[in-house]
């Protein structure tokens, strides 16, 4: 991991195309819908923790808890997709 910077990017990124994908499927079909609108709540909800996670204070091993949260922005980003896929 190069810097917190690029990993704030990465979240930014990301998640940002994982919530460009629902309104382009919003866009493309019926509209809105509650699963799109739980979908989109949920991706921006993940984006607030990321970022705390990122934020967070006092950490002992920097290197270990940076590995964690982008190890979890992968997981994350998985479980938006495959959600996305199956709409």
């Amino acid at each position: 991991m190069a810097s917190v910077k690029n990993l704030k990017k990465d979240i930014h990124y990301v998640l940002g195309d994982i919530i460009q994908a629902i309104y382009i499927h919003e866009m493309t079909t019926n509209g809105v819908t509650e699963s799109t609108n739980a979908l989109l709540e949920e991706a921006l909800n993940s984006f607030d923790e990321l970022i705390d996670e990122v934020n967070a204070k006092n950490i002992e091993n920097k290197k270990a808890h940076f590995k964690g949260v982008y190890t979890k922005l992968e997981t994350v980003a998985g479980q938006l997709v495959e959600k996305i896929n199956a709409l």
